[in-house]
Protein backbone atom coordinates (compact mmCIF):
# COMPACT_ATOMS: atom_id res chain seq x y z
CA UNK A 1 0.00 0.00 0.00
CA UNK A 2 1.28 3.47 -0.91
CA UNK A 3 2.12 5.87 1.91
CA UNK A 4 -0.16 8.86 2.35
CA UNK A 5 1.23 12.27 3.30
CA UNK A 6 -0.62 15.47 4.13
CA UNK A 7 2.10 17.45 2.32
CA UNK A 8 1.87 17.61 -1.46
CA UNK A 9 3.87 19.18 -4.29
CA UNK A 10 3.27 22.95 -4.37
CA UNK A 11 2.45 23.28 -0.64
CA UNK A 12 4.24 25.91 1.43
CA UNK A 13 6.10 24.33 4.35
CA UNK A 14 8.27 25.49 7.26
CA UNK A 15 11.42 23.62 8.29
CA UNK A 16 11.14 22.77 12.01
CA UNK A 17 14.48 20.96 12.53
CA UNK A 18 18.01 20.96 11.15
CA UNK A 19 20.33 23.62 9.72
CA UNK A 20 17.53 25.41 7.83
CA UNK A 21 15.21 25.60 10.86
CA UNK A 22 12.73 28.47 10.56
CA UNK A 23 12.95 28.80 6.76
CA UNK A 24 9.86 28.44 4.60
CA UNK A 25 9.64 27.22 1.02
CA UNK A 26 7.54 25.48 -1.60
CA UNK A 27 7.65 21.68 -1.96
CA UNK A 28 9.19 20.79 -5.33
CA UNK A 29 8.96 17.02 -4.97
CA UNK A 30 7.63 14.38 -2.55
CA UNK A 31 9.65 11.14 -2.17
CA UNK A 32 7.33 8.58 -0.52
CA UNK A 33 9.89 5.73 -0.57
CA UNK A 34 12.35 7.83 1.47
CA UNK A 35 9.67 9.60 3.59
CA UNK A 36 11.19 12.87 2.37
CA UNK A 37 10.42 16.08 0.51
CA UNK A 38 12.56 18.46 -1.53
CA UNK A 39 11.91 22.10 -0.57
CA UNK A 40 12.86 24.98 -2.88
CA UNK A 41 15.84 26.93 -1.53
CA UNK A 42 16.46 24.71 1.54
CA UNK A 43 19.16 22.16 2.40
CA UNK A 44 21.42 23.10 -0.50
CA UNK A 45 24.52 20.96 -1.04
CA UNK A 46 27.43 21.53 -3.40
CA UNK A 47 27.74 18.50 -5.72
CA UNK A 48 30.76 17.72 -7.91
CA UNK A 49 29.86 17.12 -11.57
CA UNK A 50 32.06 15.19 -14.01
CA UNK A 51 32.55 16.67 -17.48
CA UNK A 52 29.87 15.36 -19.89
CA UNK A 53 28.13 16.24 -23.18
CA UNK A 54 25.72 18.65 -21.48
CA UNK A 55 28.38 20.12 -19.17
CA UNK A 56 31.82 19.94 -20.85
CA UNK A 57 33.47 21.94 -18.06
CA UNK A 58 32.31 19.80 -15.13
CA UNK A 59 32.78 21.53 -11.76
CA UNK A 60 30.33 22.11 -8.93
CA UNK A 61 26.58 22.66 -8.85
CA UNK A 62 24.27 23.64 -5.95
CA UNK A 63 21.54 21.02 -5.48
CA UNK A 64 18.56 20.84 -3.12
CA UNK A 65 18.67 17.68 -1.03
CA UNK A 66 15.73 15.75 0.52
CA UNK A 67 14.48 16.64 4.01
CA UNK A 68 12.70 14.01 6.14
CA UNK A 69 8.95 14.60 6.23
CA UNK A 70 8.98 14.75 10.06
CA UNK A 71 11.19 17.86 9.89
CA UNK A 72 8.72 19.98 7.93
CA UNK A 73 5.33 21.46 8.84
CA UNK A 74 2.67 22.64 6.41
CA UNK A 75 2.00 26.40 6.60
CA UNK A 76 -1.75 27.06 6.67
CA UNK A 77 -3.59 30.00 5.14
CA UNK A 78 -1.48 30.61 2.02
Amino acid sequence: MAKKFKIKKGDTVEIIAGDDKGKTGVVKQVLPKKDAVIVEGCKIAKKAIKPSEQNPEGGFVNKEMPIHISNVRKVEGE
